[in-house]
């Protein structure tokens, strides 16, 4: 199939992008730093550093790991945290001193962190109090030996700071009981790092920046490793892209979706500290009236969301009477965006809701359709610069334009592999380079792309991937589960929602038992909405479950 140029369809975007401008994403903070230095960089309930604060805190929080830790370059550091001030700071200054940052769901059950933590080999962990406890249940069973533990009011200052985080203990109790030996509080280890001085190190493109954690088929989380090099390449991407709706004189961007998540890390942080924005942190999105309350505070510019964020946001009266003057970029990514949410967007704030799509392994955008486009259209747009897109049957070969296929992907955004499966990441990649995405799709004539369906069984809940082998494996510890099958089903409010099909052992099994089991085990996202008792599950003649008979309603 041949490359889709991408001038004819957005004017002013580049076919091509230079993956290789910088040296290592320190590099891009170092040149976004010496050009906006005294540009808020980001915001978060109410507290604000700009960009040269956030170079001095970063570079402080590099020494610690540097200088006070001894840790030598390449070693990864976890950071468990939501969007608060100091996830960039961790972030950032890790990056800089040439380690791996590996991100952490704050959301997991110490069963996944575990997990995590061992795959990925990490000694040491940046963790916010409220999910200590989640921690200390695992460490015995891990290899960390340096943890640091933030507080949510640590970077709001004073009085404020220290009023948030009584609140939050004291009055809320929002944070259950722990101990976690040897532990040095947030604001310590930042002021150990500056009194010791951060030492540069050299970085290479080539270094591992990320091991960001994705599903997989085997019911175990998987670590992609995205290099600087593929980072780069993606705010490469995303910049040229955007660049014609965008001022450098100052941006105000719309964080709700999480750091930790590889959509706000590229799209949110990296590419718009490139062009000296603003960055609005949502630490909690859920709380629709307050994060609406915090729309109003402030003239955004730019909004990125998954369907279901832009659902609730619309359904908000208060949100609806805002004013939406300012708003250029609204991009829904991480899940299929409704056509009814989209036209429901564009009569309240006057924007197309653009649609991007991407995965982990592409770091994460490799489509999005252009912003000239006045209406939602149900594609996932055109490849980004630099990005060949390919529609191949189960041959490997290419099908003619609208045909059905599975999507492929080769760009300079494209992972190095998955972090020690040799033979998964042999299986996800073809002869000449691309990434299979498990997803079947169609090409029109024009280059656009429409996801018409899922090679592979994962569940798309609120835009994080949920894969039905780790549901099944912890409804089957369930003593009263003779055989378990899971799915996914429509919802409305987040997509997809998960739905498990029950042989029962236990004839007095109920929903809610099994319901409560896997709220111990899965985070809340993957926990089943829906519960059916059957008395048998469809096989193969080897005795495979038939997923896709329980989908198509057998």
């Amino acid at each position: 199939m041949d490359k889709i140029w991408l001038q004819s369809y957005q004017q002013g975007v580049p076919a091509e992008i230079d993956p290789d401008e910088f040296g290592s994403l320190g590099e891009l903070v170092d040149s976004c730093v010496s050009k906006y230095s005294d540009r808020v960089a980001f915001i978060c309930m109410g507290a604000q550093i700009t960009y040269a604060e956030l170079d001095r805190l970063a570079r402080g929080f590099a020494a610690y790991l540097q200088t006070v830790l001894k840790l030598p370059k390449g070693s990864r550091v976890a950071i468990m945290m939501p969007n608060v001030l100091q996830y960039p700071v961790c972030m950032l200054g890790a990056l800089r001193a040439g380690y791996v940052v590996v991100s952490c769901n704050p959301l997991y059950t110490s069963r996944e962190l575990e997990h995590q933590l061992k795959d990925s080999g990490c000694e040491t962990i940046v963790i916010l109090e409220n999910f200590a406890h989640t921690l200390a249940r695992v460490l015995a069973r891990t290899a960390i030996k340096h943890i640091v533990i933030a507080r949510l009011g640590d970077m709001l200052g004073f009085p404020k700071g220290k009023i948030v985080n009584f609140v939050v203990k004291y009055i809320k109790k929002m944070i259950p009981a722990w101990t976690l030996p040897h532990a040095v509080a947030f604001p310590e280890a930042l002021a150990q790092g500056g009194r010791a001085g951060f030492t540069p190190v050299p970085v290479s493109r080539e270094d591992m920046a990320f091991l960001q954690y994705t599903g997989g088929t085997t019911g175990l989380c998987k670590g992609a490793m995205l290099t600087h090099r593929n980072i780069l390449a993606n705010v490469a991407q995303a910049y040229a892209w955007i660049k014609p709706e965008i001022s450098e004189t100052g941006d105000f961007v719309i964080t709700a979706l999480p750091l930790y998540h590889i959509f706000a890390l590229t799209a949110n942080c990296f590419t718009f500290i490139k062009v000296g924005a603003s960055n609005l942190l949502i630490t909690n999105p859920r709380d629709i009236p307050a994060f609406a309350a915090e729309l109003g505070k402030y003239p955004f510019t730019v909004i990125t969301g998954v369907n279901t964020l832009f659902n609730a946001l619309l359904n908000n009266a208060a949100f609806r009477a805002l004013d939406f003057s300012k708003l250029k970029i609204s991009l829904g990514g991480g899940m299929a965006v409704q056509r009814a949410v989209a036209e429901k967007w564009k009569q309240v704030t006057g924007k197309a809701l653009i649609e991007a799509y991407g995965l982990t392994e592409t770091s994460p955008a490799a489509t999005i359709n252009p912003f000239d486009i006045p209406e939602y259209n149900g594609s996932i747009g055109l490849p980004v610069p630099s990005t060949d897109v390919a529609i191949r049957n189960d041959n490997g070969a290419d099908v003619p334009l609208g045909e059905r296929g599975e999507l492929c992907v080769r760009g300079p955004q494209v992972m190095k592999g998955y972090y020690r499966r040799p033979e998964e990441t042999a299986n996800v990649f073809t002869a000449d380079g691309f990434l299979r995405t498990g997803d079947i799709a169609v090409m029109d004539e024009k280059g656009f792309v429409r996801i018409v369906d899922r090679k592979k069984d994962m569940i798309l809940v609120s835009g994080f991937n949920v894969y039905p082998n780790e549901v099944e494996d912890v409804v089957a510890l369930h003593p009263g589960v003779l055989e378990v099958a899971s799915i996914g089903v429509p919802d409305e409010k987040t997509g997809e929602a998960v739905k498990i099909f029950v042989v029962k052992k236990d004839p007095g099994l109920t929903a809610e038992q099994l319901i409560a089991h896997c709220r111990e085990s899965l985070t809340r996202y993957k926990v089943p909405s829906h519960v059916e008792f059957r008395a048998d599950l469809p096989k193969s003649n080897v005795g495979k479950i038939l997923r896709r008979e329980l989908r198509e309603g057998g």
